[in-house]
Order: C-alpha cells, then sequence, then structure tokens
C-alpha cells in the first residue's frame, strides 16, 4: 500500500532555525550601560589600580589567591576541634547496656564524659553525641558477626558496638543530657558522685595523726558545692585564714541552700495499669521517699559541717587568741589604775544602797509611831489630872 503526501502549499514559508546565542539584540543606541557590581568589575579594578591593566600579573594573582584558599580550607578540614569529647574507651560493660535500664545507666559515660561529668557544657555534650552517633549508628554497621569477649560471663553475648540496643542507650543519654531539668535530676544521683559520696570521713579518721583537716574537707565540700543555689560558694581557705573568712565560711555551710532533688528515684506506675488508684498511690510514695532522701542529704551535709568545724584547727588558734586579748586588756586596764566597776558589781550596789534607804524609811516611820504614841499617853495622863484636880475641889 503506498502512501501518497500532498504537496505543500505555495503560500507555505519555511520556519528560520532557532538561535543558539544567548546574547541579546544589541542596544538601540549602540552601547550596554555597565553596572560597577559583580566579580566582573571587581577585577576590572584590580586590573586597573594593581596590576597596571597587565593580565598576566592579574592572573598570577587569581592562581595564588586560589591556592591559598585551597590550603586554609584543607587544614580547616583535617584539623578538627572536638572539644575534647567523645574519645574514651569503650568497655564490655557500656556496650551491653539493657535500654530498659535505662534509669541505671551513666549517662555521661555513654557519650564519653567522664571526665567532665556534671561540668560538661551544652556544645560538649552535642559533639559527644554527634561522634557517637557516626560510630554506633545501625545503618553504619561494619559487619553482621559479633566481636569475640574475653569475659567469661560475656560469653555468646553479641557485642557488636554498631548493635542497635546500644544506640538507644546513646539516644537517651542525649535526651537526658539535653534538657536542663532531666539533667539535673540525674546529676542530683550521679553513680560517680554517690560512689565518693560512700567515701566521706569519721569522726575516727578525724583523730587520726596522719589525718590531712584541708586536702581532705576542701574535697567534701568541693563535691556538694556543685548543689548550691547560691554561686560561687566560698572556699575552705588555708590555716591562716582570719577570723572573719572562718566563720563566713561555716555560716554558709550552716545555712547552705541546695536544689538537689530525687525524682530520678522514683519508681515507675505498673506497665499496662490505667487504674487512676494506682498512680495516685505511686505519687504519694515517690513524694513522701523524696522528701526522705531530701531530709538525710540534709541531715548528711550538716555532720559533715559539724564534723569540720569540730577538728577544725583554725578554731582553737582563734579561741586563743581571743583569751591572750583579754588577758591583754586586763593587765593593760590593771596599771592605768583602778579597774572600772563591772555591771554586776553596779547593780549589787544599786541594790545595796536600796536596802539601806528602805532600813532608813522603816526605823523613821517606827520613831515615828513611838512619838506618837508617848503624846498621846501624856496627853490621857494631864486629862486625868485634871479631872482628879476637879473631883479634889467639889468635895
Amino acid at each position: 500500500m503506498a502512501v501518497i503526501i500532498p504537496p505543500v502549499p505555495a503560500s507555505y514559508n519555511l520556519p528560520s532555525p532557532p538561535s543558539s546565542s544567548r546574547i541579546s539584540a544589541p542596544h538601540p543606541s549602540g552601547h550596554r550601560t555597565l553596572l560597577p557590581v559583580g566579580p566582573a568589575y571587581v577585577n576590572h579594578l584590580r586590573l586597573s589600580l594593581h596590576h597596571q591593566h597587565s593580565f598576566s600579573a592579574l592572573d598570577k594573582h587569581l592562581e595564588a589567591e586560589a591556592q591559598r584558599l585551597a590550603s586554609l580550607n584543607a587544614n580547616a578540614n583535617t584539623e578538627v576541634d572536638d572539644l575534647g569529647v567523645g574519645s574514651e574507651e569503650e568497655d564490655d560493660s557500656i556496650l551491653t547496656l539493657d535500654p530498659k535500664e535505662w534509669k541505671k545507666h551513666d549517662y555521661y559515660k555513654v557519650l564519653g564524659l567522664s571526665h567532665l561529668r556534671h561540668n560538661a557544657t551544652p556544645e560538649q555534650i552535642k559533639f559527644a553525641h554527634r561522634k557517637k552517633v557516626l560510630k554506633h549508628h545501625p545503618d553504619k554497621k561494619a559487619s553482621s558477626t559479633a566481636p569475640t569477649s574475653t569475659s567469661a560471663f560475656l560469653a555468646g553475648v553479641n557485642l557488636n558496638t554498631n548493635d542497635d540496643a546500644f544506640f538507644k542507650c546513646i539516644s537517651k543519654a542525649h535526651e537526658v543530657l539535653s534538657n536542663p531539668e532531666k539533667r539535673r535530676q540525674f546529676d542530683s544521683v550521679d553513680p560517680h558522685f554517690l560512689d565518693l559520696e560512700e567515701d566521706m570521713p569519721s569522726a575516727a579518721e578525724t583523730k587520726s595523726k596522719n589525718f590531712e583537716f584541708f586536702k581532705t574537707f576542701t574535697h567534701v565540700f568541693d563535691l556538694y558545692s556543685r548543689f548550691s543555689k547560691v554561686q560561687p560558694v566560698p572556699g575552705l581557705g588555708h590555716v591562716d585564714s582570719t577570723k572573719e573568712e572562718v566563720e563566713g565560711f561555716y555560716d554558709f555551710w550552716y545555712n547552705f541552700d541546695s536544689w538537689r532533688s530525687f525524682e530520678w528515684m522514683d519508681k515507675e506506675v505498673n506497665e499496662g495499669s490505667d487504674s487512676r488508684d494506682d498512680k495516685r498511690y505511686t505519687e504519694k510514695k515517690n513524694k513522701t521517699e523524696r522528701a526522705r532522701r531530701k531530709k538525710e542529704d540534709i541531715a548528711k551535709v550538716r555532720g559533715l559541717v559539724d564534723l569540720a568545724l569540730s577538728v577544725d584547727p583554725r578554731i582553737k588558734r582563734i579561741k586563743q587568741q581571743e583569751k591572750e586579748a583579754r588577758e591583754a586588756k586586763k593587765r593593760g586596764a590593771g596599771k592605768a589604775g583602778p579597774s572600772k566597776p563591772t555591771k554586776q558589781q553596779e547593780e549589787e550596789e544599786k541594790k545595796r544602797l536600796e536596802e539601806e534607804a528602805r532600813q532608813k524609811e522603816a526605823a523613821e516611820q517606827a520613831a515615828r509611831a513611838d512619838a506618837k504614841k508617848a503624846k498621846a499617853a501624856a496627853a490621857n495622863a494631864a486629862k486625868k489630872a485634871r479631872r482628879q484636880a476637879r473631883a479634889a475641889e467639889g468635895s
């Protein structure tokens, strides 16, 4: 079957081919207006002002500048500041953590911040989390085989550093430490601090001949100063501290205001329980336990302050200085002349004078009463004599 194409009409004109040039048509006036902006204009200024219109000199300058920028970028890529975090060794106890027991984890150790702990900044926490994620993300598993463990207790346990379970622990650690309220709750019961808290000095240890007061109690008060609402916290000082410094230190710690709380140790409501009574009972019990632990913590700090005050060598020195000052004052007063009567002596003298005045007043009253009686007796006698005389005259 043949296909016959109809002829092209005589009025048909072929279309012109599209232009491959992106340059616009010339300006009607015959020139374009150039604006003094952009890299081309900057290069024009360099060419005219710094290189005397020499294109070869400009090319050399641009090439040298490109090499300089490339070297700077290379140094920036190779010398990344890791803020000194996230590079701690990960042992088996860390890599085998159970995400379900998240309240028992040491989150600073999980993120490689054991050497900083409560002093870690938000930037360091963020950077440490990023390094751990890049190392342990499930999508970056190097292999599906489990590393062998040298511990007999961990035989058969998957110790793959990219395990999903440990990655969940990393995410939980970042969630807790990046939230100020949750981090404060965790810092209140930091496992490392709790271990140090068990090693506080006792009264028996302070009686030892080798006991070092300033070394021991400086460490103790530095540990608890992290919980103070008032910052900065006064230091223990040294053996030559003044009386005002010593009194200021103990006054601060006897009025110590701590933000330490114990919400982290609250018991969770039983899973799957929707009973409001269970929730109320759990909340009530947790509140009671928090109050009890807070009270014990305050008593513990107060006991440490009492113990430090009882063995502080500066207290004995200050009391001895005050005693010597009082004795010197008494000796100086004795040389100057008769001592000024004390307040007690003045009160005794006042009582003696008042007693003498009362006795004198009583004697005067008694004398006046006797004179009055004698006068009345004399008057009665005279009256009786007159009656007797009149009676004699009438007879």
